[in-house]
């Protein structure tokens, strides 16, 4: 891959999240939409596609993601709920990722276990 093609996904990747936390200030459902549509991955499997050609591997790489998915969602559950309770900001966004990071280890050993993919 030449450096130009890597540094248009850098632009387009980081332009995506940039412009979220952008609209989010403005308007936390739009931004909040934004961010939930799985745009990042789409743009890995088109261009994991395009790299390889080969879907078995796109398939595979899909996969993936639909198992690590679920454990994505411990932040989106953990963080609100320690915010409500009155735990500053920083604290709470700690535990939330800790407990993330658990949850994405388990997820990685279950998806490797029994989806077939490493």
């Amino acid at each position: 891959m030449v450096w130009w093609q890597l540094a248009t996904r850098w632009l387009i990747s980081g332009g995506l999240v940039v412009g979220a936390s952008e609209l989010g200030k403005r308007n936390e459902l739009i931004g909040a939409l934004l961010v939930s549509i799985p745009l990042v991955s789409i743009l890995a499997i088109i261009w994991l596609y395009r790299d390889t050609s080969d879907t078995e591997q796109v398939a595979d790489f899909t996969t993936g993601i639909l198992w690590l998915v679920i454990p994505s969602l411990v932040l989106f559950v953990t963080l609100p709920v320690f915010l409500g309770r009155g735990m500053e900001f920083w604290p709470s966004l700690g535990l939330a990722c800790g407990l993330t990071i658990i949850a994405y280890y388990i997820g990685l050993q279950l998806a490797t276990r029994y989806s077939g993919i490493s």
